[in-house]
């Protein structure tokens, strides 16, 4: 038998923002059958993930790849999902957890937000510029992140520029950046965000004069094959029994 794929989303109360996690993962067994995949939540959303893994625990699972499904590496994936696990080790020493890398950073991530903005009717062209718009973090780390998308995005082209934003903890903020680049050219919002819900409420709330604003990233094939990649990478690195 495979090793199960426990993907750990972030939760919220809105729940659209868990239809889409479920759409996401859905695609993600429709393209691996054979693949145990269960998704949990970090907040709002049963189960959380400690449920889940004692779940596992208790079914007689092995081992478990925990996948953070989370854009950017921050405090949930540094802290919050490590001390989840932590416990696991001394409730459940028998149990084998591999700990896979965040969704992002990764190549396809940009053609997704791509897809979106296209479906949105904004295409890359020299005449306008483009906000990158995400969540925001409190660690300097993730938002970096961010800002290193945008300049891949600014580089693939050809906008005429590209900006990083944040709706919350960081700035400029999506109407900041959005009213500073309406002096010079029209303006797109790509929403770049695993699922709809406060956040992209704000960032479309924040983003008058924009010409476009793209949906969430969501049920797209590039997160799938994403998800995929990030289990199999975890899959082959050496894991020791209860230890991650």
């Amino acid at each position: 038998m495979s090793t199960t794929l426990l993907a750990v989303a972030h939760g919220s109360a809105d729940p659209r923002s868990s239809a889409a996690v479920s759409a996401l993962f859905e695609r993600v067994r429709s393209l691996r059958p054979d693949l145990d995949v269960r998704v949990c939540y970090l907040d709002h959303t049963a189960p959380s993930a400690e449920e889940a893994l004692a779940d596992l625990a208790a079914s007689g699972a092995g081992e478990v790849v925990v996948l953070p499904t989370l854009l950017t590496s921050a405090f949930h994936s540094k802290v919050d999902l490590p001390g989840v696990l932590a416990g696991v080790r001394e409730r459940s020493p028998w149990l084998r957890v591999r700990y896979a890398d965040t969704l992002g950073p990764h190549p396809l991530l940009l053609e997704g937000v791509e897809r979106r903005l296209a479906e949105a009717g904004a295409t890359a062209d020299p005449g306008t510029a483009l906000v990158l718009a995400s969540a925001g973090s409190s660690d300097p780390e993730a938002n970096a992140t961010i800002r290193a998308m945008a300049q891949r995005l600014a580089e693939r082209g050809p906008w005429r520029e590209v900006v990083a934003a944040f709706a919350s903890a960081a700035s400029p903020r999506p109407a900041e950046a959005v009213a500073d680049l309406l002096t010079r050219s029209r303006v797109a919002v790509a929403t770049y965000l695993l699922a709809p819900g406060y956040f992209s409420d704000r960032i479309r709330a924040q983003s008058a004069g924009a010409y476009a604003v793209s949906e969430a990233l969501g049920d797209i094939p590039e997160l799938a094959r994403v998800v995929l990649e990030r289990y199999d990478a975890a899959v082959s690195e050496p894991a020791l029994k209860g230890e991650q």
